[in-house]
C-alpha cells in the first residue's frame, strides 16, 4: 500500500468515527434518567455524567434550556450534591433539590 493510500484509509476510517462518537454522547443522555436520578445514583456517578444529569434535569424540569451556563450547571451540581448529603433517602430524586429561586425558574 502506498503512502497515499494509508493516508486516505486514515482519514476516511477518522471520518467514520466522528459521528459514532456523537452517537456515544446522544446514548448516554437518552439513556439518563435526568431529574428522576435518585441520589444515591446521582453522588455515584463521575464529574461527566453528573454533568449530563442536571442538564437533562434542568432542561425537561425547569425553564433552562440545553445550553446553561457553566456556571449554572456547576451550582445546580453542588445545590443538588448538598440535598443528596442531607438526605435520609437514597432514593430521592434529585428533581428535589429546592433550586427555584435560587438558580432557575420551574417550569
Amino acid at each position: 500500500m502506498t503512502g497515499h493510500a494509508i493516508r486516505t484509509v486514515t482519514v476516511l476510517a477518522a471520518v467514520l468515527l466522528i459521528p459514532l462518537t456523537g452517537a456515544c454522547e446522544q446514548a448516554k443522555e437518552a439513556v439518563n434518567k435526568g431529574g428522576s436520578t435518585p441520589c444515591s445514583e446521582f453522588t455515584q456517578q463521575d464529574q461527566a455524567k453528573q454533568r449530563i444529569t442536571v442538564r437533562k434535569y434542568l432542561e425537561h424540569d425547569t425553564k433552562v434550556t440545553s445550553s446553561a451556563a457553566p456556571d449554572t450547571v456547576d451550582a445546580s451540581i453542588a445545590a443538588i450534591t448538598l440535598m443528596c448529603e442531607a438526605q435520609r433517602n437514597p432514593d430521592t430524586p434529585i428533581r428535589d433539590a429546592d433550586l427555584t429561586g435560587i438558580l432557575v425558574p420551574k417550569k
